[in-house]
């Protein structure tokens, strides 16, 4: 991805998981915006609509989606997932309600461990805590995962699920919670361990 697509792309994920409301951009509850209202916007006017359809198909964590609107046909762009806006809700996920996953993992770093310990893991100003299917060595995992990790947090999805923990999953596979209260305690970790040598860290 060049420089100018880079930057476009991250100018839709500000608009479409943080800025909308702020930018008084119309966002429907599934979090989709109109790509024309999107290219008249401040951070986009230079921006072309093959601009964003290359963005979006080429963009590596298959972060977007576009689509007509199935009533006006109104071509709109959304993100997946990463929002920290209210007004959207969870109706374009699909909910887990079976742990058929055979891998549950978050992935973080050394210096937030002792936090995610005692408190768990936290939605911080997102709507949910991200979980990938799979670790980094799984050719299949797109997204859900930083490449950069230290620590794969793993989960135990049948106790969350037989608790009441409520999990989705994005259309590009990333799965979802926001736990209980914004936290995913630690008794829902199977085990955490450090990515390079394979240490247990817990239990």
């Amino acid at each position: 991805m060049n420089n100018e697509d880079s930057q476009l792309s991250k100018s839709l994920s500000w608009l479409l998981r943080h800025g909308a409301i702020k930018e008084r951009l119309k966002i429907s509850p599934e979090g989709y915006i109109s790509v024309q209202d999107i290219l008249q916007h401040r951070l986009c006017r230079k921006y072309t609509l093959c601009d964003i359809q290359r963005v979006v198909s080429t963009n590596d964590k298959q972060r977007f989606k576009l689509r007509n609107n199935p009533d006006t046909k109104v071509l709109e762009i959304k993100a997946h997932q990463g929002h920290t806006i209210s007004e959207i809700d969870d109706s374009g996920l699909t909910p887990i309600l079976e742990a058929k996953c055979k891998t549950v993992v978050h992935g973080t770093y050394n210096k937030w461990w002792p936090y995610i310990k005692i408190q768990g893991l936290s939605c911080m100003k997102r709507k949910h805590i991200h979980l990938a299917k799979g670790t980094l060595d799984d050719p299949n995992i797109i997204s859900g995962i930083r490449k950069d990790v230290e620590i794969y947090v793993f989960i135990d999805l049948a106790k969350a699920l037989t608790d009441g923990i409520k999990f989705y999953e994005s259309e590009n596979g990333v799965v979802l919670t926001a736990g209980n209260k914004g936290y995913l305690e630690s008794k829902y970790f199977s085990k955490v361990i450090q990515v390079d040598t394979g240490a247990t860290l817990f239990p």
